[in-house]
């Protein structure tokens, strides 16, 4: 099992930031990956999406407060974009190339994950099995984003790495964790 921990930075801004801490861990068995993201902080100044009784598939999930990741194999430019929503609801989306063809990725039915949020913190959990999309033998590449909304309704953007001159979760060089 490869196995690896994050923690993410925000984007810089003029702007105060959220006094938050946004770490995990991602492993790969096989071709299970299991992403385990941690918030941390003053949890009182941001929105968190109320747990839904019917978590479903839902777009534009970004707009709130919204764990992701976007998943690619190593040296092709098709890559995916998963959402997940502290409220359950979740999103798939396939991309040929840099912001190119986007559309849902049909493959994935349904996307359970647990959630647990507690006064001191919140944390997502996912397992998936990635059959349906790439072979066990194929390396991935994988950048790890969070897209925090605060009371105010102003958004920061948290990544492993920020490349661009612009919060930009699609730029590939951005994807640093490598999974064999």
């Amino acid at each position: 099992m490869n196995q690896q921990t994050f923690s993410l930075q925000p984007f810089p801004s003029t702007k105060s930031l959220p006094n938050l801490k946004i770490a995990g861990n991602i492993a790969r068995n096989g071709n299970k990956l299991t992403i385990c993201f941690m918030l941390g902080g003053d949890l009182k100044e941001i929105v968190i999406p109320s747990p839904s009784n019917i978590p479903s598939r839902k777009h534009e999930l970004w707009q709130d407060t919204c764990f992701e990741f976007f998943l690619s194999i190593k040296d092709s430019a098709r890559y995916w974009e998963f959402n997940l929503s502290p409220a359950g609801h979740w999103n798939v989306y396939r991309l040929d190339g840099y912001r190119q063809g986007m559309q849902e990725e049909t493959a994935f039915e349904n996307l359970p994950f647990n959630v647990q949020n507690k006064s001191d913190g919140l944390t997502l959990a996912l397992d998936v099995d990635l059959n349906k999309i790439i072979s066990a033998e194929q390396a991935i590449e994988v950048a790890i984003t969070t897209v925090i909304k605060d009371k105010d309704g102003e958004i920061t953007y948290w990544a492993l790495t920020h490349r661009g001159a612009e919060a930009d979760f699609h730029l590939r060089d951005s994807f640093i964790v490598e999974l064999c």
